[in-house]
C-alpha cells in the first residue's frame, strides 16, 4: 500500500450521516471536550502570568512553552508500543488522562517558583503524551476507513469546544475573584482556576471510563514485538509521515508567543488576555469538521499543505506594522483555521498506512517527532525574540514555515511503484 492510496480514501455517498462515524468517536470526543475546558482554563492565562507577572524573558518562556509540548515525547512511545503490547488502549489512555488531572493539583502546591511550576507543567504534558496516541487509535479503530477525515474531524470539534471554553471559565472566575490583572499578587485567584480545573479533569476521566468502549483490532494478529518496532522504523511510509510531524513541528510558534505579540502590539488589557485563545479555538471548533470532511474528498494531504498557507499568512501579518481589532480577528481566524487543517488531517492521513498491530506505535512515533521539533522551535523563536526583536523572530519562522511546506509536499507526494 503506498500513501497515495490513502490519501484519495474511497469516496463515501453524499447522503452519508455523520453518525456513520460511530458512537465511540463521538464519546471520545467528549471526553475530549471536558479534557481541554480543564487544560485551556491554565494554559489560556499561562503566559500572561509567566512573562507579564512574573517577569520571565522571552527564551525562558520559550523553555517552558517548549517543555508544555515537548515533554509529551517523553511518554508518546511508550504509551503507543503499552498499548498495541496489552490492546488497552483505553485504560493506557485513561492512566495518560489521571496523570494530568492530579497535575492540576500540583500547580496548587508548587507556588511560584518557576522550576517547580516546569515540573508540573512537564507532568501534566507526560500524561498527554501517554494518552494521545492510544486516544486516536481508538478513533481510528471505531469508524470506518473513509470516513477517518470525518470522525477526526468531529473529535477535533468536540475537543475545540472544549478550549472554546476553557478560557471562558478562566476568565470568569479572575472576574468573579477581582485579579484580572494577572499578576504574581492574584495567587488565590490562581489557585481557584486550578482547582477547578482539576474537577473538571476529574469528570472527563469518569466520561472515559463509563462511555467510551475498548475496540479490537479487526484482525486476529500476533501481539506486537521488540524486533517489530525496528521494522516500523525502517517502514518508508512511517518515516515519511514522522518526518512530515518534525517539520510542521519545527514551523509552528506557541500560540502563546502569537498571543503576547498580539497584546504588545495592540496594547490589549492583560486581563482579557484569556480571549485571545477563545477567538483561536472558535475558529478551530467551527471549521475543525468542515477541514474533516473536505480532507476525505480532495485528499488528506491537501488540506495538510494548505495549512501551511494558513501558518505562512499568520507570519505575515505579524511581520507587518498592521494593528488594531481587525487584525487580531484575521489572525486568531487564521490560527484556527491552520489547525483545523493539519491536526487531525495528519492522523486521519497516516492511521491507515500504519501496520494493524502498531498503529498506536506508529502514530506515537509521529507524535512525538512532532513535539520534539516543536520544542526546538520554541527555543529558537524565544531566543531570536531576546537577542534581536519581535519582527527578526517572527520572519525566521516565516521561512522555517515556507522550508516546512516544500518539505512535507515532498514527503506526502503520490509515490510510483
Amino acid at each position: 500500500m503506498y500513501l497515495s492510496t490513502i490519501d484519495r480514501p474511497a469516496a463515501a455517498s453524499s447522503g452519508r450521516r455523520w453518525t456513520a462515524i460511530g458512537a465511540n468517536v463521538v464519546a471520545l470526543g467528549l471526553v475530549s471536550l471536558v479534557t481541554d475546558v480543564s487544560a485551556e482554563m491554565v494554559t489560556a492565562v499561562l503566559p500572561a502570568y509567566l512573562v507579564l507577572g512574573l517577569g520571565m524573558t522571552p527564551l525562558a518562556y520559550g523553555a517552558v512553552d517548549g517543555i508544555y509540548t515537548g515533554a509529551t515525547a517523553v511518554l508518546r512511545l511508550a504509551g503507543g508500543w503499552l498499548a498495541d503490547r496489552t490492546r488497552r488502549r483505553k485504560t493506557v489512555a485513561g492512566v495518560g488522562y489521571g496523570i494530568s488531572a492530579i497535575a492540576k493539583l500540583g500547580l496548587l502546591a508548587v507556588g511560584t517558583p518557576v522550576t517547580a511550576i516546569g515540573g508540573v507543567i512537564a507532568a501534566d504534558r507526560m500524561g498527554k503524551g501517554l494518552r494521545t496516541a492510544p486516544r486516536d487509535a481508538l478513533i481510528t479503530l471505531s469508524a470506518p476507513p473513509a470516513l477517518l477525515g470525518r470522525a477526526f474531524g468531529v473529535h477535533r470539534t468536540l475537543d475545540a469546544a472544549g478550549a472554546f471554553l476553557g478560557p471562558l471559565v478562566a476568565l470568569s472566575i479572575l472576574t468573579a475573584t477581582g485579579s484580572a490583572a494577572l499578576t504574581a499578587a492574584s495567587r488565590d485567584a490562581f489557585d481557584a482556576v486550578f482547582l477547578f480545573s482539576f474537577a473538571v479533569a476529574a469528570f472527563g476521566v469518569l466520561l472515559l471510563v463509563l462511555f467510551v468502549k475498548e475496540h479490537r483490532d479487526p484482525l486476529a494478529a500476533p501481539r506486537p514485538r521488540a524486533r517489530d518496532l525496528a521494522a516500523l522504523a525502517r517502514d518508508p511510509r512511517a518515516r515519511r509521515l514522522t518526518a512530515a510531524g518534525c517539520v510542521l513541528g519545527l514551523a509552528t510558534i506557541g500560540d502563546g508567543f502569537v498571543y503576547l505579540l498580539l497584546q504588545r502590539r495592540s496594547g490589549l488589557a492583560v486581563g482579557w488576555f484569556p480571549v485571545l485563545a477563545v477567538g483561536t479555538n472558535l475558529a478551530y471548533l467551527l471549521l475543525a469538521g468542515l477541514a474533516g470532511a473536505v480532507a476525505d474528498r480532495v485528499g488528506r494531504a491537501r488540506v495538510l499543505l494548505g495549512g501551511y498557507l494558513l501558518l505562512a499568512a499568520i507570519y505575515l501579518a505579524l511581520a507587518t506594522p498592521w494593528h488594531g481589532m481587525p487584525m487580531i480577528a484575521l489572525i486568531l481566524l487564521l490560527n484556527g483555521a491552520f489547525y483545523a487543517s493539519t491536526d487531525g488531517v495528519l492522523m486521519a492521513l497516516a492511521g491507515p498506512v500504519l501496520p494493524a498491530t502498531l498503529r498506536t506505535t506508529g502514530l506515537s512515533m509521529i507524535q512525538t517527532g512532532q513535539a520534539v521539533a516543536y520544542l526546538g522551535s520554541s527555543l529558537l523563536f524565544g531566543l531570536v525574540w531576546q537577542t534581536w526583536d519581535t519582527t527578526a523572530a517572527v520572519l525566521v519562522a516565516l521561512a522555517l514555515t515556507i522550508a516546512a511546506g516544500v518539505t512535507t509536499g515532498f514527503l506526502v507526494r503520490p509515490r510510483a511503484h
